[in-house]
């Protein structure tokens, strides 16, 4: 039986946490001046990779390619068609991934990378839009480049300062950059990201209410008139935990809860109608609001409540929801 290992020495912990505290210091600093040395060129890359009719192809050898397949991906995802071509693979065919009207976004930080000329040459030689990322504005990719966005000199956090991390760290946040710019030019919106992300609780939460809500018959509606004895079996039957309230041209008027139920509680309740108890101006939301915003008026003001009536803008009831349905779909 193998004997359970020894805690760590306390000095070692703390030797531990101060590495990890060097490198995270050092690579803040980093993106520190990255963001001061932001300038007129960074637009420049936001427009012609904006303005590219096909895809943003984003390549990298190494490292680069590990950060360029995460850039890549965050680009597809929010809006900006993009996809990854592998440099050394460029030049064994893949080069036919890529076609007029795509722009290419090429990462080294030597910019020097030797696997790249072949993709480098080819954005030349068919008047490809290339934006390079790079910390060498004197490299071969720097110089080819339509715009060349230069990483701030800083040193890595490696100790020995040969492991790429802050330079990686540099480039995914630049490239996250631009992906948050092209994404604000595009306009791109809620809808738009739950169209990609339909998985999830991100994509539940991005889900509409109308989506999510019950109609019709489902809907727990009654008159004011209606007495509380016949109002507390509707209750009951619809399983809501409530009482939408609507007046003769079928506007919601008011609500009747749990809490109202409480609030009225005595000897001549059953005696009394829905109308007399209600809560009058109940809240409500619309059917295209987000489930996520459903979920946060629900549980926002001092008390919660945990059924929502989803109104027309004539204040018409369309449907109701539970708190049972988000949870269900994931949103809670």
């Amino acid at each position: 039986m193998t004997a359970p290992r020894s805690p760590l020495p306390v000095d070692t912990a703390d030797d531990d946490l101060a590495a990890a505290r060097g490198v995270l210091a050092t690579e803040a600093a980093a993106l520190g001046a990255l963001a001061k040395a932001l300038d007129g060129r960074f637009s420049a890359a936001v427009g012609l990779l904006g303005a590219a009719g096909g895809r943003v192809v984003v390549s990298g050898m190494g490292k680069s390619g590990h950060v360029g397949r995460k850039i890549a991906a965050t680009l597809a995802s929010t809006g900006t068609p993009a996809l990854f071509v592998h440099p050394a693979e460029a030049s064994h065919g893949d080069l036919g991934m890529i076609v007029a009207g795509d722009a290419v976004l090429a990462l080294s930080n030597s910019g020097e990378t030797a696997e790249l000329a072949d993709l480098i040459a080819y954005t030349r030689r068919f008047a490809l839009p290339l934006v390079a990322i790079t910390a060498n504005a004197d490299s071969a990719l720097a110089l080819a480049a339509d715009v060349a966005l230069i990483l701030p000199e800083a040193p890595e956090a490696c100790p020995l300062g040969l492991a790429p991390t802050t330079s990686t760290t540099l480039q995914m946040a630049l490239g996250d950059a631009l992906a948050v710019a092209l994404l604000q030019r595009r306009g791109f919106g809620p809808a738009d990201f739950r169209a990609f992300h339909p998985g999830g609780r991100l994509g539940a939460r991005l889900r509409r209410v109308r989506e999510l809500m019950h109609t019709g018959a489902e809907m727990p509606l009654a008159p004011p008139s209606l007495p509380m004895d016949a109002a507390l079996l509707r209750i009951t039957e619809k399983r809501f935990g409530c009482l939408g309230v609507v007046d003769a041209a079928g506007h919601l008027v008011g609500i009747v809860t749990d809490g109202d139920l409480r609030r009225a509680m005595g000897p001549d309740l059953l005696y009394r109608t829905a109308g007399d108890i209600m809560t009058r101006t109940p809240l409500t939301i619309g059917p295209e609001a987000l489930a996520a915003e459903a979920l946060h008026l629900m549980n926002a003001g001092p008390r919660q409540i945990t059924a929502l009536f989803i109104v027309d803008g004539a204040n018409t009831p369309l449907g109701v929801l539970h708190v049972h349905d988000l949870l269900r779909a994931g949103v809670a």
